[in-house]
């Protein structure tokens, strides 16, 4: 299993924050890695709610659908998608920051990504990777964000 954890401090509000994060159709505007996201099941991002997120791959692009899993607004949710190659698991959880007076807010983007089967086997070499992939999103997320990336 690979894991990416980013944090950005922002100036939008925790219920603003989430709406846009909980909007996966927006990930193709902070995430290079991503090619076009579409909501396919549902009318809103709501639990329940699937997405279709092309992304790039290992000679070209895959679809895949991720479901939303838990969805607990403003606060936090989880979305999960499988394919026979992998199982991604990201969870997006929104605070207020206590340095904005509950202004601004903290989010925070943790992605799991799952190598199956056979391609299990190369999961310590593929972290080095997802860091680089995820180093690039965490960038284009502090750029929408207009915020700046928290140390933990």
């Amino acid at each position: 299993m690979a894991r990416y954890v980013v944090s950005v401090r922002t100036a939008r509000s925790p219920e603003d924050a989430f709406a846009y994060m909980a909007d996966l159709s927006n990930f193709a505007e902070w995430d290079p890695g991503v090619v076009s996201a579409a909501l396919a099941v549902g009318e809103e991002p709501a639990l329940g709610s699937a997405y279709d997120i092309e992304v790039k791959s290992v000679g070209g692009t895959m679809t895949l659908r991720y479901e939303l899993t838990e969805f607990e607004a403003p606060n936090r949710y989880v979305a999960i998608a499988k394919s026979d190659k992998l199982m991604s698991v990201d969870e997006v959880t929104v605070i207020p920051d206590e340095l904005s007076d509950g202004t601004g807010s903290i989010v925070t983007y943790d992605a799991e990504l799952t190598l199956n089967g056979a391609l299990g086997i190369a999961d310590p070499i593929f972290q080095l990777t997802f860091n680089k992939i995820g180093d690039k999103a965490a960038a284009g997320l502090v750029s929408v964000l207009d915020g700046v990336k928290v140390e933990r």
